[in-house]
């Protein structure tokens, strides 16, 4: 136990500082992401303030949809926002394209990595996949709808409160699902099971 909560703080450590590159790449960055940059436009509170907040957000709509918390999930919500702010603090904004585009690249690796390493752990979805996990299983939808919608909705919030939505979105929308293919079975307690669920993989972006 005391082995898989070391690998699960690495992983959100790891995939906090992988939100960061992604941000810092300033060319557009993931759903939930976009959501959060809106929303710091307007209230100034801080990146990694806004993430853990709309992670508390979040974890309320489990309440109707009866879904477990599991250790897991808790350090996903107050973890990975404070990450992201000492990635952001570590690397400076306002660099050069090809630096950017470099930092993207990088950002979205890692965090398929840090993925693997938090979900391998085994103790708990995060918000969000359990947000969508507790719909789907309330709805009947399937999950890509589930998801589709999800992201959709707070997509569009976002880039209407000012969320930088550009190539990097498209990008990580194309890649993060299948790097995370690659990188769940890695890390996995179980492989054999980590290989059936890495056709379909569930990760939490924060």
């Amino acid at each position: 136990m005391t082995r898989r909560v070391i690998q699960l703080i690495i992983g959100l450590f790891l995939y906090g500082i992988g939100i960061a590159l992604i941000v810092r790449g300033a060319i557009g960055v993931a759903p939930w992401d976009v959501l959060t940059q809106g929303i710091d436009g307007q209230l100034h509170l801080g990146f990694g303030v806004i993430t853990t907040i709309i992670s508390g957000i979040v974890l309320l709509l489990w309440i109707p949809l009866k879904q477990r918390l599991g250790i897991g999930t808790v350090l996903n919500a107050v973890l990975v926002g404070p990450a992201a702010d000492v990635g952001l603090w570590l690397v400076p904004a306002d660099l050069a394209l090809w630096l950017r585009v470099l930092l993207f690249a990088a950002g979205l690796l890692l965090l398929a990595i840090a993925s693997g390493i938090y979900i391998g752990a085994g103790l708990g979805p995060g918000p969000r996949d359990g947000l969508m996990t507790g719909l789907h299983a309330r709805t009947g939808w399937p999950i890509w709808t589930v998801r589709t919608g999800i992201e959709g909705l707070v997509l569009a919030t976002g880039w209407v409160l000012g969320g930088n939505v550009g190539v990097g979105t498209v990008l990580f929308a194309l890649l993060v699902g299948p790097l995370c293919q690659w990188t769940l079975p890695l890390f996995a307690r179980d492989r054999d099971r980590s290989r059936r669920e890495a056709t379909t993989p569930a990760f939490d972006p924060a």
